[in-house]
């Protein structure tokens, strides 16, 4: 044999017979085992082997201490038996004192045939690995995590699918952070490790919908034998991964078709009762009544809704109510439910969360956000969604305040905002910047960037990144086919409201 085995390894083991460190060097390790039934029939020469004894101590502690130095005395450098967790302080200290590591094992046979796995037979381990990791593929699994949670109880390892930004999805423990930075995500099978002993065995994940996962089983103190084998796992059960990952992507675009068209129906009847409309959303769990706050979250650039809608709901189970979202357009609409009226410091809470979740947002997805008022019942639900809306529309422009807007907070613009949402405003709006959309459209784009940025030339030349003459020869060309004065406030508050609503 010229494998060593150590004792965190052993200890790390899933199937190592209930094994538990009792006294002695916790470093301990070995490259034979020696089991038989008393410490009598053991070879003389323990040659720093790890003794496995299949019946237990002797009840006093002058036999107990006895037999602790016969073992040492013989050469063995470790010494496993049942009931071992009964030895008294003496013989544990006479243990620590000699370096002759103590283990209690429940069941000792189970721990040779895992001291044989990990020492001679690494083929029959990961043939033991690669068994159990079918039988977790047999079982019905109602979802991605679901099937992660049985082959981590089977296997008996931590389990987790992860990407170069974190943890997806894991079972059976947390994925240390340093292990996954140590994740090198080119290779087809990659072994991460840490200075502390966290281990990684990952495999590319074959996904036609998802690219850069990887899925892999972790822990601590795991030997050469346990990695081997955990990789060949890995490679077994990615295949019912990818494939339980492409049910669910299309699980949830049916799901988030349906439940986006229950909204817009909601929507469109503008909080007017209706029972159909009522029906289905009682079945996703959508209550008109009590108080609502609704928030909206809209990409400043293309997205992938569906992306955005998975990362909220993984978020909104941090805050404290019953929250509800669904893609809507570009992006997702939500909002937060309560039976009592929350208090006006657990709103500014609400909202300060909400704040963290558009944050979070952020690092990811290119999106602006609007939270509306707090308002009750049907009508009101209705009312906070659309101005969530109308903040959200705001937002996009709105860098000095991180692309976050609340509607209370907008005084006057509200207004203009909602004036503006009418079936005059809009087409008038359209017929005024007509001129403006030919060629491409880049003598609007030119005009939303001027007033965005409060007439500046200079900002908005280095908005759109041209020179300042094209800017202003632009905005010269704008008053020219629009036959408006630039200088006239009132006409540059006009035009800012229809560029908003012509572009969004």
């Amino acid at each position: 044999m010229t494998e060593r085995l150590g004792l965190g390894a052993l200890l790390a083991h899933p199937a190592n017979g209930g094994l538990r460190l009792i006294a002695g060097p916790p470093d301990a390790g070995w490259s034979e085992v020696a089991i038989e039934s008393t410490e009598a029939d053991l070879p003389d020469e323990g040659a720093d082997r790890l003794a496995i004894l299949t019946a237990p101590p002797p009840d006093s502690p002058w036999q107990q201490d006895a037999l602790v130095r016969r073992t040492r005395d013989r050469g063995y450098a470790a010494l496993a038996l049942p009931h071992a967790d009964g030895f008294g302080t003496g013989t544990r200290t006479l243990a620590d004192r000699l370096g002759l590591a103590i283990l209690h094992v429940d069941r000792p046979m189970v721990l040779a045939k895992a001291c044989w796995h990990l020492l001679e037979a690494r083929d029959a381990l990961s043939l033991e690995v690669v068994r159990k990791v079918a039988q977790s593929i047999e079982y019905h699994a109602e979802g991605l995590r679901d099937l992660l949670r049985n082959l981590s109880a089977n296997v008996g390892h931590g389990i987790a699918l992860v990407d170069s930004e974190g943890v997806l999805s894991e079972a059976g423990g947390h994925l240390d952070p340093a292990v996954h930075a140590a994740v090198d995500f080119a290779p087809w099978v990659d072994i991460a490790r840490t200075g502390d002993g966290g281990t990684f065995a990952s495999v590319r994940v074959d996904s036609p919908s998802r690219e850069g996962l990887r899925l892999g089983f972790f822990g601590t103190g795991l030997g050469e034998a346990q990695v081997s084998a955990l990789a060949v796992a890995a490679e077994v059960a990615m295949p019912a991964v990818a494939a339980r990952i492409l049910i669910d992507e299309v699980a949830d675009v049916n799901d988030a078709s349906v439940s986006s068209g229950v909204l817009r129906d909601f929507v469109d009847l503008r909080g007017a009762p209706e029972a159909d409309v009522e029906r289905r959303m009682l079945e996703r769990g959508w209550r008109t009544a009590g108080y609502h706050l609704g928030f909206r979250i809209i990409g400043r650039s293309r997205l992938d809704a569906l992306q955005l809608l998975r990362f909220v709901t993984g978020r909104l189970g941090d805050i404290p109510a019953d929250s509800h979202a669904t893609t809507s357009g570009r992006g997702v609409s939500g909002w937060l439910t309560f039976v009592e009226p929350p208090t006006p410091t657990q709103v500014e809470s609400l909202i300060s969360a909400l704040r963290d979740l558009h944050v979070a947002c952020r690092r990811s997805f290119n999106v602006a956000t609007g939270v509306g008022s707090l308002e009750s019942g049907s009508t009101g639900l209705f009312t906070t969604l659309n101005e969530a809306t109308d903040a959200a529309r705001v937002a996009m422009g709105r860098s000095a305040t991180g692309w976050f807007v609340r509607v209370d907070g907008l005084g006057l613009e509200q207004l203009l905002l909602a004036w503006t949402d009418n079936d005059t405003f809009v087409p008038a709006a359209q017929s005024l910047l007509a001129p403006l959309q030919e060629g491409g459209g880049e003598l609007l784009t030119t005009l939303a960037a001027y007033l965005d940025h409060e007439s500046g030339i200079a900002p908005t030349a280095a908005a759109l990144g041209l020179h300042r003459n094209t800017v202003s020869s632009r905005i010269q060309r704008v008053q020219e086919l629009l036959g408006i004065d630039m200088d006239d406030p009132e006409a540059r508050l006009a035009l800012h409201l229809a560029c908003r609503v012509v572009r969004h």
